[in-house]
């Protein structure tokens, strides 16, 4: 895959709940610096990490707005609308900002940004 099709994959993977696909995308050493869940190395951490995504929101959906592409890095806007399964009343919209990083067909580092008081109700059930 070039690396707009792996972008392309992440945001199709995520969005069908298919997190070990997902996770397929990360090089064995891979960092991400993750707005709620902090910095995570290594995709064995992020594998275990993502076990319990579908325990956690009823509804996920992440669409991407604007994809750009320069080489061996790119940037994603994207939106998320999402409910967390104890709490699905509650909607979550927030705009997103993805970075990332590719080497050899993988994703070695990714950061998210995004406004976390929308994310409210999931954060809620680990308290």
């Amino acid at each position: 895959m070039n690396n707009r099709e792996i972008i392309e994959a992440y945001y199709r993977y995520a969005n069908a709940g298919d997190w070990m696909a997902w996770c397929d995308l990360f090089a064995e050493d891979q960092v991400m610096d993750e707005q709620l869940a902090g910095h995570i190395e290594g995709l064995s951490t992020l594998r275990e990490m993502m076990k319990g995504m579908g325990e956690n929101y009823k509804v996920f959906q992440n669409v991407p707005k604007h994809i750009l592409i320069d080489g061996d890095q790119g940037a994603v806007v994207s939106h998320i609308s999402a409910r967390a399964m104890k709490y699905p009343d509650e909607p979550i919209e927030a705009d997103v900002m993805n970075y990332f990083r590719f080497k050899d067909g993988k994703i070695v580092y990714m950061a998210n940004f995004h406004d976390s008081k929308p994310f409210e109700p999931f954060l809620r059930q680990f308290s």
